[in-house]
């Protein structure tokens, strides 16, 4: 790593990331050694997720992703922040462990609004289990049925959170595909084996799996991203520093792997890479300080008026530089940057680079 250990440009931060979330230099070999190795991905929007999974997975197209989530290697569920996010399949029962229990108290009083009780999650619960194990898998529309039939109404989100909430307490998991949604199986025929770790090692692994695939990032960033205390999150820290390498950017300390910090001797990958994000991509939603990577007056042309939908980002040399949309279908199908400042156009090579990252998602999509 560079001797003084203090950074200068932002734009070293971004093209780290680029390396830290295998995006440039260092590759993944199947789409799941790449969940695994990214920890958690955020997916409430499947077809972004798929993406975001076969972007950094070279060669991949969009069945061998879904079939990482057919074959139960990669499963979708709430881990942390109340969000959908893809996990490896071993992994969701640790991390469940650590966040659900902070969850639960942060939405009571949205449960409280929508009358559900902890009864009503047991009786959600033994509907649920009673007519997968008849059944199968089953359509989110079909357990609302459920659901309803068996006295527990489902309008006005009550679904969704006794949902979210079985899930949350490793009952229920989503499973196989069925075209863009998701059949609901039962976690422990889903998850045959699953890992179990004490609080303290699962913080451990959680806090040194995030910077690895993260960095460099904030501790700050991590307890954001998990939802965890930033006081339980600095103590555990303590017992993992010694495996990470510290940057100093404006005053503020990032961390990273020795592997990719290694690069800043080496040779840094990225400067002339372009890339054409999903929206909700880690490289963007992975922090709660984004700036490193996209000015603040640009958030509000990714989050249009600040909805909470992400739209797809082109990002060129580790920088978020605009947005994109693919336009057409079939062979016709063609992918339309739009630039946040137009009077700085891509130049020659990047344009070439925006054209081949164009070509490898139409590839993604038809395969």
């Amino acid at each position: 790593m560079a001797a003084s250990g203090v950074l200068r440009d932002p734009r070293t931060i971004g093209r780290l990331r680029l390396a830290s979330q295998r995006l440039a230099g260092m590759e993944a070999a199947s789409a799941p050694e790449l969940v695994r190795w990214m920890t958690a991905m955020q997916a409430q929007d499947l077809p972004a997720a798929l993406w975001a999974v076969g972007v950094r997975v070279p060669g991949a197209g969009l069945s061998q992703v879904r079939a990482a989530i057919d074959s139960g290697a990669v499963v979708r569920s709430w881990p942390m922040r109340g969000t959908l996010h893809l996990v490896a399949a071993d992994d969701l029962r640790w991390m469940l462990d650590l966040t659900a229990e902070r969850l639960t108290r942060s939405i009571a009083a949205r449960h409280r609004q929508l009358e559900i009780t902890w009864a009503d999650v047991e009786k959600a619960r033994d509907l649920a289990l009673e007519h997968i194990s008849a059944e199968g898998p089953v359509s989110r529309a079909a357990l609302f049925k459920v659901f309803d039939d068996g006295g527990q109404p489902t309008q006005g989100q009550r679904g969704i959170h006794l949902l979210g909430s079985l899930c949350r307490h490793g009952w229920l998991v989503l499973g196989p595909l069925s075209g863009n949604q998701q059949l609901i199986a039962a976690f422990d025929d889903w998850i045959p084996t699953s890992r179990i770790l004490e609080r303290e090692e699962a913080l451990a692994e959680f806090l040194l799996r995030y910077f690895h695939s993260h960095g460099p990032a904030t501790l700050r960033d991590f307890a954001w991203w998990t939802q965890l205390p930033l006081t339980e999150v600095r103590r555990a820290f303590e017992d993992v520093r010694r495996g990470l390498v510290e940057l100093e950017f404006e005053g503020t300390s990032y961390w990273l792997s020795p592997e990719v910090a290694a690069l800043l001797d080496a040779g840094l990958p990225g400067a002339r890479s372009v890339h054409l994000l999903p929206g909700f991509d880690e490289f963007v939603l992975g922090y709660t300080d984004r700036s490193p990577v996209l000015p603040p007056e640009h958030s509000d042309l990714i989050v249009p008026g600040g909805n909470g939908v992400f739209k797809k980002t082109v990002v060129a040399g580790g920088q978020v530089v605009g947005t994109w949309a693919l336009q057409g279908t079939g062979p016709r199908a063609a992918v339309v940057p739009e630039l946040f400042d137009e009077a700085r156009p891509l130049g020659p090579a990047a344009e070439a680079a925006l054209a081949k990252a164009g070509r490898r998602y139409t590839t993604f999509l038809a395969t």
